[in-house]
């Protein structure tokens, strides 16, 4: 039986991931950090399958623990301060954490287990104010906020692991990716809540900021697929994970809006308040790499994609009149 350590595995991608390993016969390992409240939703059903180890990515010596007592075959490191907005009012946490915390992780895996398999959670983000379109393994990077800075540098200790101590460690720049349980904070999830809560008349309106800003959107159950497979590999690379489509805010917003039965326009209000102070205006990764040497693809489709969040959130939104 492999054995899998997933740092983040109570976010979106972390859940997912979880059950694909359980699927496939892994004994699945989780990094959780001690909170007051701690939020368990996305793995409430996973919580008599998988093991909880405390840790926190600032901590060493709790990193070395975890890594010790899960004995891993393959380390997911997909823990992060992952709202690219929050990363303008707390750099120096999003470096720390997001940064920082991914050296952290190679280090206790280096001191304990040098021959677990490592994956990195990259991100377009990096690209910023892209210099080629689409944007391939090889284009380079021009990180637009503090957390694709942070990305940038986690992204490049990962290499430097792998040239440095020979250990497998890849990285998996994935494009931006979407599911049911992604966090209330991140746009996707906000446009649809919004939509279930205005359709079931407990919101009156929806604030949004830039509109016309382009991203490449999948479904993350499929990229966690892709993730498992860059550790399959015979020697580790890093790739683009991308469905090769790209979609403004606006669109997201038309197809939630149409799918709930309203007119966008009535509700949506545009505000300079969520605006970003430098904005990353166009992401839209090439997948060829990937379906070439992982034979991955997506499977979801981007209208597919958005009528299921909508769907969730207003089966959620009933369940609470």
């Amino acid at each position: 039986m492999k054995r899998a350590l997933i740092t983040g595995i109570t976010g979106q991608d972390g859940s997912y991931l979880a059950e694909l390993l359980l699927k496939k016969g892994y004994k699945v390992f989780g990094l959780k950090r001690r909170t007051a409240t701690p939020n368990f939703q996305n793995i409430s059903h996973l919580i008599d399958d998988i093991e909880l180890i405390p840790g926190d990515l600032l901590d060493l010596a709790s990193l070395i623990h975890a890594v010790d007592i899960s004995n891993p075959d393959e380390v997911y490191h997909l823990a992060a301060q992952s709202f690219v907005g929050d990363s303008w009012t707390q750099p120096l946490y999003t470096g720390q954490v997001t940064a920082l915390g991914v050296t952290n992780m190679l280090e206790a895996v280096r001191t304990v287990k040098p021959d677990a398999r490592f994956y990195q959670a990259s991100s377009s983000e990096m690209f910023g104010r892209v210099l080629e379109t689409p944007q391939t393994e090889k284009t380079p990077f021009y990180p637009r906020s503090p957390y694709g800075v942070s990305k940038l540098y986690g992204h490049w200790i990962t290499v430097n692991y792998r040239e440095s101590y020979g250990m497998y460690t890849c990285s998996g720049i994935l494009f931006n990716h979407e599911s049911p349980r992604r966090g209330l904070e991140f746009v996707t999830r906000k446009i649809t809540d919004a939509a279930a809560n205005i359709k079931l008349g407990r919101q009156k309106e929806l604030r949004l900021g830039n509109l016309e800003a382009k991203r490449d959107w999948g479904y993350a159950g499929d990229y966690v697929k892709a993730m498992w497979l860059m550790l399959q590999q015979e020697k580790p690379e890093d790739f683009v994970i991308a469905t090769g489509e790209t979609h403004t805010v606006k669109e997201f917003v038309e197809i939630a809006f149409e799918h709930a039965g309203l007119n966008w326009k009535d509700y949506v209000i545009q505000d300079e308040k969520f605006m970003r102070p430098a904005e990353v205006d166009l992401l839209l990764g090439s997948p060829e790499k990937a379906k070439k040497q992982l034979q991955w693809s997506p499977e979801v489709s981007f209208n597919e994609l958005v009528k299921m969040m909508v769907d969730h959130d207003i089966e959620k939104v009933q369940s609470k009149i």
